[in-house]
């Protein structure tokens, strides 16, 4: 049960730390964090939580991570439904904390509430292909970088920083596509308060960031004989 405690806890830190600097912060142009900061914030949510849960669950906080890991033979499969269902309701408890704290100002309006879309929906106004793409190729690379700093031949304790700054880049190049999810459970929790268009693209942020997922495992897998991990 402690894995799965971590994995809540560290996908509720994810959601209200990096979701919350895009709800709280970013919507106050003369805060100054701009997308640079909200795509900061992500990554040190998960560079904070690497090296604070790392040691117990993995730190994945993320169902695609675990897919990903699976499939490069670093995860196994037993794990998989267990650790999805406790980043989902982590995220989900994370979404609602900051709703918590986001209603408590006057004239507060849910809005797109950080979700995650394309079209109209998009921050940047893209498609629906670019969404897809978008999401598959920057969830591809971020299992690439997961596992390979976390290989047992990799340098040792750098993996969180990596990986960190790993997510930090990948906002920085698709929030204007997506808003950047990479993460089904981050997807799910915003769009849930968000409701109606928000519930209705999910298919996508669950679809495309699985597919980059098993990609990413089975051509590291390939690329690596010795996979291993310490």
């Amino acid at each position: 049960m402690s894995k799965y405690l971590a994995e809540f806890i560290g996908t509720f830190w994810l959601v209200l730390g990096g979701c919350g600097s895009a709800v709280l912060a970013a919507a106050f142009p003369e805060l100054g964090i701009g997308f640079v900061g909200v795509s900061l914030a992500f990554g040190l949510t998960v560079m904070t939580m690497a090296y604070s849960i790392g040691h117990i669950s993995g730190c994945h906080l993320n169902p695609a991570v675990s897919i990903g890991l699976w499939m490069g033979g670093r995860f196994e499969a037993k794990e998989l439904v267990p650790y999805i269902i406790s980043q989902v309701i982590g995220g989900i408890a994370g979404a609602g904390v900051l709703y918590l704290i986001a209603s408590g100002k006057a004239g507060f309006e849910v809005g797109g509430f950080a979700a995650n879309g394309f079209g109209e929906n998009s921050p940047g106004g893209y498609s629906m292909t670019s969404a897809l793409v978008t999401e598959i190729a920057m969830t591809f690379m971020f299992l690439i970088i997961i596992l390979g700093a976390t290989h047992s031949k990799a340098p040792k304790g750098f993996a969180g920083i990596a990986i960190g700054l790993g997510l930090t880049l990948i906002h920085l190049i698709s929030i204007p596509v997506t808003n950047t999810s990479v993460n089904p459970a981050r997807s799910t929790s915003q769009a849930i308060f968000a409701g109606g268009w928000a519930i209705e693209q999910l298919w996508l942020f669950w679809v495309a960031p699985i597919i980059g997922a098993i990609l990413a495992g089975l051509i590291y897998k390939a690329m690596s004989p010795d996979n291993g991990e310490e």
